[in-house]
């Protein structure tokens, strides 16, 4: 039989130290606190939180009824993850729809944009490695 007394207690959330961001053992982001925020397209807005030649990690917002310009990049990785709201695809003419919870990755060469059917905001997060920083090529409508 177990004693109550010698149970492990549960853990007090009182005893746990949370570094403010910016500090503590690494560089905590948010919107509210990221190197830099954008607007792009038709109302859409980024936020970055790491930019170096070899990743960027972004988070995006895109409004009902928007999509960026088919383009492709050289050398870049894209990796979508969707955080809310659902993202239509088109790779290379092929269209998939994301979900939360749900991402996709685009290998370098891949003709692509993202678009927002839906009647709610997409939002989601864009890793790219290395950085597409000087390396998007945008294709005619």
């Amino acid at each position: 039989m177990l004693n109550k007394d010698k149970m492990a207690d549960p853990i007090n959330k009182s005893n746990i130290q949370v570094p403010p961001l910016g500090g503590g053992g690494g560089i905590a982001f948010s919107k509210g606190e990221c190197l830099k925020h954008y607007n792009w397209g038709d109302d859409c807005h980024g936020w970055t939180f790491i930019d170096t030649e070899a990743l960027s990690v972004k988070q995006e917002l895109m409004p009902p009824d928007t999509a960026e310009q088919l383009h492709y990049h050289k050398k870049a990785t894209q990796v979508f993850f969707i955080l809310k709201g659902r993202a239509t695809f088109s790779i290379d003419g092929e269209v998939t729809v994301l979900k939360p919870e749900q991402g996709i990755e685009i290998h370098p060469g891949q003709k692509h944009f993202i678009s927002n059917n839906d009647r709610s905001d997409l939002e989601f997060i864009l890793y790219s490695y290395p950085s597409t920083n000087n390396d998007r090529i945008n294709l005619a409508p």
